[in-house]
């Protein structure tokens, strides 16, 4: 790939933060997805939707944590612009091996939401090994992907599902 081809490089190879100044402002919205493994005695817990630890509520907790995060991704990962969102939406859902979280986010903006839903996802998987941890380190987050993206230049939506 040559340094033309990534956005965050100028035409000499140096770092630079895209310029948005000269873009139209669209609706922009992604989903993103995590998955965290837990062992079979403590998903078990999760039975009745939620594990209340000593911390508190392990699953509101993260989705608490994801939407702070999605919130501050320009100040957690470097050259991302401040967006103002006006949507930020994680549920988390028990499967049969884990937690599946998933992070919808939506603006009014000159830039796409992608490292806002990313972000979230991320640490709302954080968030729940965190507060887990104590039942054991067996957890495992597996993966953290973008599903889908809408507005700007093009849009995406993964095909394959895992």
């Amino acid at each position: 790939m040559a340094n033309g081809d990534l956005t965050h490089l100028d035409e000499s190879g140096n770092v630079r933060m895209v310029d948005v100044g000269q873009k139209d402002v669209s609706h922009r919205s992604a989903v993103a997805e995590s998955f965290i493994t837990l062992p079979s005695e403590l998903l078990k817990q999760f039975s009745d939707g939620d594990l209340k630890t000593k911390k508190g509520s392990v699953i509101q907790t993260a989705i608490i944590a994801g939407i702070m995060a999605a919130k501050k991704t320009d100040q957690l990962i470097p050259l991302c612009h401040p967006l103002p969102l006006t949507k930020c939406n994680i549920t988390i859902q028990a499967q049969t091996d884990g937690l599946h979280i998933a992070c919808e986010v939506a603006c009014s903006a000159r830039t796409g939401v992608e490292m806002e839903a990313l972000t979230g996802a991320s640490v709302a998987a954080l968030t729940v090994y965190d507060m887990c941890k104590s039942y054991g380190h067996e957890m495992e987050i597996r993966f953290c992907r973008l599903l889908t993206k809408s507005g700007g230049k093009s849009d995406y939506h993964r095909h394959e599902t895992s």
